[in-house]
């Protein structure tokens, strides 16, 4: 259900065309919420449907133009009730995590590469969002919206931060481990 909230959200932020919205979902929304581009136009029309959004008039007619959408007042509406109820968090599902349980039975092999090559992607991440909160976000930028921003990339931060941490500490239990290959 949060797919059209994302759309809804990037919409309210800039009226775009769903090949742009594409290109947002890549460049900032994407870091916590993907979607494909199937995804984000098959939402956009049902959007449309149900009169949250509409299609901006075009400038000039011309065949195979790119639409440009905004929010309607009831897809502003929609937006905000959503935002404001309560939603329970969801419990971590994490692959490398069932992997670590299952190694405990059936031997380690191959898991510590992994590890590694998970670790180096997080930090890699990581450096990625702190690069972008020293661009994005400096002290002198305080806005109540520029403050909410920030605090969504923080829990990026927060959480690279948490798995660099984490994987790093897993890579020295391995150290510790009997071979059980």
């Amino acid at each position: 259900m949060s797919l059209p909230h994302a759309i809804l959200t990037a919409l309210l932020e800039k009226p775009s065309s769903g090949l742009e919205l594409t290109r947002r979902f890549d460049k900032s929304i994407g870091y916590f919420w993907s979607a494909t581009h199937q995804q984000i136009y098959r939402e956009l029309g049902k959007l449309e449907a149900d009169g949250l959004i509409r299609a901006l008039p075009a400038q000039a007619p011309a065949r195979g133009q790119k639409k440009s959408y905004e929010v309607l007042p009831a897809g502003r509406a929609e937006l905000a009730r959503w935002t404001a109820a309560a939603r329970d968090p969801k419990p971590q599902r994490d692959v490398l995590l069932l992997r670590l349980r299952a190694a405990a039975v059936v031997g380690t092999a191959g898991l510590e590469t992994d590890l590694r090559r998970h670790l180096e992607l997080h930090r890699r991440q990581l450096a990625e969002y702190r690069e972008i909160e020293e661009r994005d976000f400096p002290p002198d930028r305080d806005a109540p919206e520029d403050r909410l921003r920030h605090l969504v990339l923080r829990a990026g931060i927060d959480l690279e931060t948490f798995w660099t941490q984490w994987l790093a500490h897993a890579l020295s239990e391995f150290a510790d481990l009997p071979d059980t290959d």
